[in-house]
């Protein structure tokens, strides 16, 4: 507001506010510049987490996202949804499966919270409790282990 009011006073003949105006107004630009660049880097970090925790997030790290970063995480998780079933047959392809490379299909797994039953490709329904441990196959398990309710058994 007080760079407007010396461009009009400048336009008037006040040629000595044309420096100040100057400075202002690449300060603004500065500052613009700046806060782009930390709202990407914070675009940047949510689309990096659709990928590590899945399409839930916990509740400690929504509590700091603003309305409109959640609003953009839930697009951001329905394009990527409608992409994986586009792709890949009938099922689709999880691109989120496989982040790194396994180094065996199955893993040991061990529940860190009561989750109730989970159902395998073959049709083998394991209950999921407390401190429980089961061989599992590590793509259908790899989700569970990103959002807490498994742990991978390292022997």
């Amino acid at each position: 507001e007080r760079n407007q009011a010396d461009v009009s006073e400048a336009k008037a003949g006040r040629t000595d506010l044309i420096f100040l105006i100057r400075f202002r107004h690449c300060c603004l630009l500065r500052n613009q510049r700046c806060l782009l660049a930390y709202l990407y880097d914070r675009l940047l970090r949510i689309r990096a987490l659709r990928w590590e925790y899945g399409s839930v997030l916990p509740n400690t790290i929504q509590f700091h996202m603003s309305a409109e970063e959640v609003e953009w995480f839930n697009r951001y998780k329905k394009s990527l949804a409608t992409y994986m079933r586009s792709v890949g047959g009938e099922e689709g392809l999880d691109l989120t499966q496989d982040i790194k490379p396994p180094k065996s299909l199955y893993i040991e797994v061990r529940c860190l919270k009561d989750h109730g039953e989970f159902e395998i490709d073959d049709g083998t329904t394991i209950l999921l409790k407390k401190n429980s441990q089961h061989f599992l196959p590590r793509w259908k398990c790899e989700q569970l282990i990103r959002q807490g309710i498994l742990e991978h058994v390292l022997s």
